[in-house]
């Protein structure tokens, strides 16, 4: 879960103190960082046509080139000199390095491949800005694409596609600590009611962008989906930041996705068949315990949490091999549900 108060600058647009690096500067700046460095002393002319030549441009100009110096000394501090004898420019300290030049073949590779892991949010703003941003980082760097990279995937997955324009306004809040308001249809209560909340968090669940927040309306936390909002707007409002505003401190030890309720709960639940050995491949929650009863044929968890409907949706997905135990609340909510889907059938 991520809060994005101070989000993350994308290397397709890197914003210092004095201007915003656009990608075709920023490869500027790394082509003639790699020239200085090599301390062949290059002038302006040479850095020109070097530039042309490793970009395949047509043309640029000689004051381009000179602003692009420019912007590699003040804004990444690079200690650049002009060497009247020799003509051409060099670096005092042998050590500055360019931090976007510095990633290796591998970290490239993994970088490729962390763009794979998170497809299943291909339809959120957030997976856009950092597919840009690891498309530059190693297309800037000239490495090219491994093979084995076709050796990974993901299943498809449906795709949630995020209101952009209400993502950017959720982004401006989280920021400034702003109360935002809008119009709201939920999950159960399908009538639009109008919320005022202080935005904690946007949670990415699954490929779903949801904000976490204190409702007013409600006097309690909540979590809302961003593609149910309607007629956002971000007030001038400003609200005091909980030290403890960590959605994942809200789940009881559960790791069950974006949802929570008031209170934890200890569940008990059997798993039986092929349930038994899928029960025990994951942490499901952070006190978890599993005892194997092969007499019975049976594997049985225990842990604390306070997701419980999260927790519903898991049991019921796995049928007939899985059987709560206890609370003895959620076996009655289970026992519903399997009787309605009966009735159903």
């Amino acid at each position: 879960m991520i809060r994005f108060s101070c989000y993350y600058s994308s290397m397709k647009e890197i914003k210092t103190s004095e201007k915003t690096l656009n990608k075709k500067q920023l490869e500027r700046i790394i082509i003639i960082h790699n020239a200085i460095k090599s301390g062949l002393y290059p002038n302006a002319e040479k850095l020109r046509r070097l530039y042309l030549e490793q970009t395949g441009y047509k043309n640029v100009g000689i004051a381009t080139i000179h602003r692009t110096i420019d912007a590699l000394r003040v804004n990444f501090y690079a200690p650049i000199e002009f060497d009247r004898q020799r003509d051409g420019y060099y670096y005092t300290d042998d050590n500055y390095e360019f931090a976007l030049n510095s990633i290796t073949p591998q970290e490239a590779f993994y970088l490729s491949a962390a763009k794979t892991l998170l497809s299943s949010f291909e339809g959120s703003p957030v997976f856009k800005q950092i597919a840009d941003a690891i498309d530059f980082v190693t297309d800037t760097q000239k490495i090219g694409k491994s093979a084995l990279l076709k050796r990974i995937a993901v299943p498809p997955t449906p795709k949630y596609v995020t209101n952009e324009e209400i993502w950017k306004k959720v982004l401006e809040a989280l920021q400034s600590n702003l109360i935002v308001e809008f119009d709201y249809k939920g999950r159960w209560n399908t009538e639009i009611t109008h919320r005022r909340i202080h935005p904690y968090q946007i949670l990415l669940d699954d490929g779903l962008c949801l904000l976490f927040g204190y409702s007013e309306e409600r006097e309690a936390e909540r979590i809302f989906v961003l593609n149910r909002m309607y007629n956002f707007k971000i007030t001038d409002e400003t609200f005091d930041l909980p030290d403890d505003f960590e959605f994942s401190t809200r789940c009881g030890g559960g790791k069950f996705g974006a949802f929570m309720s008031e209170d934890s709960y200890n569940f008990i639940i059997d798993f039986y068949g092929d349930g038994r050995s899928f029960v025990k491949e994951c942490i499901w929650a952070d006190n978890q315990k599993i005892i194997d009863f092969d007499d019975e044929e049976k594997t049985r968890i225990e842990f604390l949490s306070s997701q419980w409907f999260s927790i519903l949706e898991w049991v019921l997905a796995r049928g007939k091999n899985a059987v709560p135990i206890a609370p003895a609340w959620f076996v009655d909510e289970w026992k519903e549900n399997v009787a309605a889907m009966g009735e159903k059938a």
